[in-house]
């Protein structure tokens, strides 16, 4: 079980932000020591499974805070269908991704949308398919590749796919030169759980969050080093292995992967560290947050904090031997989709802090991190009542959002 201080020192959790955007430079100042948070929890109604105790203090239901600077959330532009991620081009532009279509968009940062990039495969758009997460890759300048994760439609089902091309601009951009990089094994028919997000790590490492396809015959291999589902696999560029992982020599067991025991990581970002940090969704009650370590098991789905949605149980117990404890986790859940650890400027009551976007919390969630413990918890837009499906911090510090929803927006949250 992971070891855990309690030493209330303020981590230095800056983010990559997903990749999207480059780590802060070393004259940043750090953020400002703050008396830590007290008092009642954002969710004071009943867990799901009140039998269910924490295995730590803060270890869920941390203090509820509250942002002081005024928010301004500007509408950049609608007309999304389901849109499901952002990542920043370096003249600032965006590629915004709509999740059934497959279609992939430039937006300037005045709203302008170009017609769709041609030359994308075609996608399984159903339920949770479709095309997921975009990436600009490191080396853009020089190659022009940009990265995305999508449901490859197969026979005899589906399967998450990474795939990369060249980016070729203009009045109709297009991709040419395409590779798929990797394919999430076995191949099974479910429209569920295929995880998807993509993160670039500074030493030209790609990691990609995979789900465990829902249904049961999925989720039985979730710890088993011989299938794809509900892992984190860490790949080179081009699609090979890194020497350095932890299952290559192991029997059998698919070299790319990084961590097993996961449900379905929609949520993932890098901090200060360049440590990976990921939000799964949970069944009923026990989504988490983790810090997922190579060669460690998560223990779904064996461990954990939920149920079934009909009620019934899935877990005996919230530990086990040789499994690890997430960071957090939330009863009722927040269904976390996106995230970013912010390293701006334009908020410095946020620098360090962790934010999720919401689905059914229909929330921007905002998290206090300190010494990789939750020490408080803010749900900040929900005057909105929208699904929020991605967050990434932009080049100027502001955040960006994507609603999900028919008519998906993209937003940008500023200080007022």
């Amino acid at each position: 079980m992971r070891t855990l201080s309690m030493t209330l020192v303020l981590a230095a959790l800056v983010s990559g932000c997903s990749g999207k955007t480059p780590n802060p430079p070393e004259s940043t100042p750090p953020a400002p020591e703050q008396p830590l948070p007290s008092g009642p929890p954002v969710q004071t109604g009943p867990p799901n499974v009140p039998e269910f105790q924490p295995a730590f203090p803060q270890q869920t239901r941390a203090p509820e805070i509250h942002t002081q600077t005024a928010l301004q959330v500007t509408e950049i532009a609608s007309g999304f269908r389901n849109p499901w991620a952002i990542a920043f081009l370096p003249d600032q532009r965006m590629l915004v991704t709509e999740k059934p279509t497959g279609k992939l968009y430039i937006v300037t940062p005045q709203g302008a949308k170009s017609p769709a990039i041609e030359g994308l495969p075609v996608v399984d758009g159903r339920n949770q398919g479709g095309l997921l997460d975009v990436e600009v890759g490191p080396d853009y300048a020089q190659s022009g590749l940009i990265y995305w994760t999508y449901y490859e439609p197969r026979e005899g089902g589906n399967g998450l796919a990474v795939a990369r091309a060249k980016l070729v601009d203009g009045a109709q951009p297009r991709v040419e030169d395409l590779q798929v990089i990797f394919r999430m094994m076995p191949t099974l028919e479910s429209t569920l759980h295929a995880g998807g997000r993509l993160v670039f790590t500074p030493d030209g490492k790609l990691f990609v969050t995979l789900g465990e396809r829902s249904i049961l015959e999925g989720r039985a291999q979730a710890r088993d080093v011989k299938s794809h589902f509900g892992k984190v696999v860490r790949i080179n560029p081009d699609g090979s292995v890194p020497q350095d992982n932890p299952y290559l020599n192991t029997p059998d067991a698919k070299p790319e992967i990084w961590s097993v025991g996961h449900r379905n990581i929609l949520s993932a970002a890098l901090d200060g560290q360049n440590r990976l940090w990921t939000v799964e969704m949970g069944p009923k009650g026990g989504d988490e947050l983790n810090r997922p370590e190579a060669g460690k098991d998560y223990g779904w789905p064996t461990i954990g904090y939920g149920e079934e949605y009909s009620g019934a149980p899935i877990h005996d117990t919230t530990q086990g031997a040789g499994m690890e404890q997430p960071v957090y986790y939330w009863d009722p859940v927040i269904s976390p989709s996106g995230m970013t650890i912010y390293s701006g400027t334009l908020f410095p009551e946020w620098r360090n802090d962790v934010f999720i976007g919401g689905l059914s919390s229909k929330a921007l969630v905002r998290l206090m991190v300190r010494n990789d413990l939750v020490v408080g918890e803010e749900r900040l837009l929900t005057e909105r009542n929208a699904r929020i499906r991605e967050v990434v911090q932009g080049p100027e510090g502001a955040l960006y959002l994507l609603t999900d929803d028919t008519n998906g927006k993209l937003l940008k949250v500023t200080p007022r």
